[in-house]
């Protein structure tokens, strides 16, 4: 689980210095994706937020008590690898109908639909 735990930690800080930036308005236009000053789009962009700081904080969560060597993590971490799925895939789909296919929006966004894919069968019990 010391791969998973590295996911979560580069995700998760990932997400609180995206919108940290986001609020600073430190992104250039140029690497924003696209009508970014569209106030439509900049609403869509932080109807995120609430999602991704619940991921943050499950995650960070989650290796603070897989430290403390809590059973709890577990449950933790599953919540926020099905959390990070689905807003991977929201992204991801919202791109896909708009037909925009940007590399630098659609990497990030299917890695974050994707890595959770390897890690969740094995914290789910049959």
């Amino acid at each position: 689980m010391h791969v998973l735990m590295y996911f979560f930690l580069v995700v998760d800080i990932s997400f609180i210095l995206y919108f940290s930036a986001t609020a600073m308005r430190l992104i250039p236009i140029e690497y924003a994706y696209s009508d970014y000053t569209n106030p439509i789009l900049v609403s869509w962009n932080w109807s995120f937020f609430p999602l991704d700081m619940v991921i943050s904080l499950t995650g960070l969560s989650s290796i603070y008590l897989h430290r403390k060597g809590r059973a709890a993590w577990k449950s933790i971490a599953l919540i926020s690898l099905v959390l990070t799925f689905c807003s991977g895939l929201i992204a991801i789909s919202y791109w896909a109908i708009r037909l925009e296919f940007d590399p630098l929006w659609w990497i990030p966004n299917l890695a974050l639909m994707l890595y959770p894919l390897f890690f969740i069968p094995r914290f789910i019990k049959v």
